[in-house]
């Protein structure tokens, strides 16, 4: 069983890195969302493993569903006119430095967690989905708000910038 759980924890891993990568080295913007999609759908994943399928359900809703949605509209709402975009390679040494840049936290996160492994834990008891409800609406109630406030502005951020591009032509 410890197997099967490595090998699901390793494809929603690669998932995530696939995802990551393909929004990283897209040059379409609609191509690096169908990638940021992708890589929330293996954290999502990542959550089921945790044995909470609550919160990967809420990830799939909020993340992948409403910002998803959200920034696809940004981005067909700002996007410049035919022809304005013009692609030029990134050079070599930026390349490189982005890579070490990226892969240096990520080796000191991972020695890290080699050298001072803690011991193994049972599985947590799952929280009632009302306690968790209970607790969002109650002292994490301004947090819980401000993220709607936040999805609410870039929605409205997004649809302003669509109609200054559009008044400009």
């Amino acid at each position: 069983m410890e197997k099967l759980a490595v090998l699901a924890f390793l494809a929603y891993g690669l998932t995530v890195v696939a995802g990551a990568l393909i929004a990283v080295l897209a040059r379409s913007l609609v191509r690096a969302l169908a990638g940021l999609i992708l890589a929330l759908f293996g954290v999502a994943g990542l959550y089921l493993l945790l044995s909470s399928p609550f919160l990967a359900f809420m990830q799939i809703l909020i993340y992948v569903g409403a910002v998803g949605v959200i920034v696809f509209f940004a981005i067909m709402l700002t996007r410049p006119p035919a022809g304005a975009e013009e692609w030029t390679p990134r050079p070599a040494g930026r390349i490189v430095l982005a890579l070490v840049s990226g892969a240096a936290p990520a080796v000191l996160l991972g020695w890290a967690c080699w050298t001072y492994r803690p011991e193994a834990s049972s599985t947590p008891a799952s929280v009632e989905v009302t306690r968790l409800g209970e607790v969002l609406l109650g002292p994490y109630v301004l947090a819980f708000e401000l993220i709607s406030v936040v999805l609410f502005v870039a929605m409205a951020g997004a649809v302003l910038l669509g109609f200054e591009r559009r008044r400009e032509r």
